[in-house]
């Protein structure tokens, strides 16, 4: 559910009209909503409240501080994968303890800092990273709290370039090789073996691929969670959106469907996963992302050109791929609407930005609305891995982000100045 609708022919975020704020703020413009991120945190917090659980944001999905405040303010862990995650963390208000560090390549620098910051856990993903953080552990004369990320080789059936949870991916240690890492670290002096880890991919939109992992974990932990008195146990991420059209009154029709019951819901995940967590008895830490924030986020972007060939009809923008990678990189869909409502036939459109590549495209052949120059589109559903995968390519400054409260709003980040993007760089003594 989300909270971008049409109020009479106009869009908009909760209480404020979305063309107002293009108006404001100019586009391309990252737009989210308070509600919405409340709303589907609590949802997710309620369902496993019969539990003793934390909730760890996971803050690559979107790390602007407003969203990762609104987060704080609920309670919210974080799941970081660098130092400077960690310290947006502190930025934004929230509670280095409530914090797992996960990711394949941890510097010492990284470890150093966590570890001064007093995170919960480190995440750790082999036996080489395990002996790293022991020694700078020992070095700073502290006691490094670790899970290991075990490797259920357990295929999560989504997109290739998200999936983590096979023998073909990067991520963990092998299922059988669990016991021997955690008897060997057992014996470190400066590593205190917190809980046991898993994740199997991301986007996750069926509970099954969930079931069967923490089905197939659930033995190991319990034995792991005898010997060395572990205290938490996570199945991890990856709970997904629906991305396909959802706009009318907020709630998609799929939600409604009896084909819905095998789609992961808070609902859902707690009916299928609850009783077997309950069953771990240890404390239960997950680290949901796109579930939270994907649908709580819309990028708003400008017509510029609509051009007509003898075979396409190519809707330019002045948003592209540097701004949103999503469609480019995963060919991903995001439901596409105009700000204000067009009647009328739709007519096939590709949807392209204005970066030199061919990749560099929104949609394609879907029937859109006839848009003109001047007009306004919203990408709905790219609260998640929109901004923050951003880049400058082409020398294109960074997008603005706006926060959203019922009537309220406000610039979440300032567009970026043109001259920002070289400030680092300098020419140098020889060339000049």
């Amino acid at each position: 559910m989300h909270d971008f609708r049409y109020v009479g022919n106009q869009l908009f975020c909760e209480g404020v009209s979305v063309g107002a704020l293009a108006k404001k703020f100019g586009t391309p413009l990252y737009v989210y909503s308070q509600h919405t991120l409340e709303d589907h945190y609590q949802k997710l917090d309620a369902a496993l409240a019969p539990l003793d659980h934390l909730i760890c944001f996971a803050m690559k999905a979107n790390s602007n501080l407003s969203v990762m405040r609104t987060l704080a303010n609920l309670g919210s862990g974080f799941d970081v994968v660098s130092a400077g995650e960690l310290q947006r963390v502190i930025a934004a208000g929230g509670d280095p303890r409530k914090c797992v560090f996960a990711g394949v390549a941890k510097t010492e620098a990284e470890i150093e800092f966590a570890l001064r910051k007093g995170i919960y856990c480190f995440n750790c993903e082999s036996e080489p990273e395990i002996l790293r953080i022991n020694r700078v552990a020992a070095r700073l004369k502290k006691n490094a709290p670790i899970a290991v990320r075990v490797n259920p080789n357990v295929a999560a059936k989504t997109h290739a370039k998200i999936t983590t949870g096979t023998y073909e991916n990067k991520f963990g240690i092998a299922f059988e090789n669990i016991e021997g890492v955690y008897a060997r670290a057992s014996k470190l002096k400066n590593i205190k073996l917190r809980g046991l880890q898993m994740h199997i991919g991301s986007q996750l939109t069926q509970v099954t691929p969930y079931e069967l992992a923490v089905k197939k974990v659930l033995p190991l932990v319990r034995k792991l969670a005898e010997k060395h008195a572990l205290e938490f146990f996570s199945p991890g991420g990856g709970l997904g959106i629906i991305y396909n059209p959802a706009l009318a009154s907020g709630v998609p029709s799929w939600w409604k469907s009896p084909a819905a019951k095998g789609i992961l819901t808070p609902a859902s995940y707690a009916e299928k996963l609850l009783p077997l967590l309950q069953s771990s008895g240890l404390k239960i830490l997950i680290e949901p992302g796109r579930f939270i924030v994907g649908n709580a986020g819309a990028l708003i972007t400008r017509v510029e050109y609509v051009k007509r060939t003898g075979k396409k009809n190519f809707v330019i923008v002045d948003a592209a791929m540097n701004d949103l990678i999503r469609p480019a990189f995963y060919d991903s869909y995001h439901e596409i609407v105009p700000l204000k409502k067009i009647g009328g036939a739709t007519v096939a459109s590709d949807v392209v930005g204005g970066i030199c590549e061919s990749g560099d495209y929104f949609c394609k052949d879907r029937p859109l609305a006839r848009v003109g120059e001047g007009d306004h589109l919203a990408l709905l559903s790219a609260g998640a891995y929109g901004f923050v995968m951003a880049s400058n390519y082409n020398t294109r400054p960074l997008a603005a982000e706006v926060l959203v409260c019922g009537k309220k709003f406000a610039a979440a980040r300032e567009r970026q100045a043109i001259k920002e993007i070289w400030a680092g760089e300098k020419i140098v003594a020889w060339l000049k």
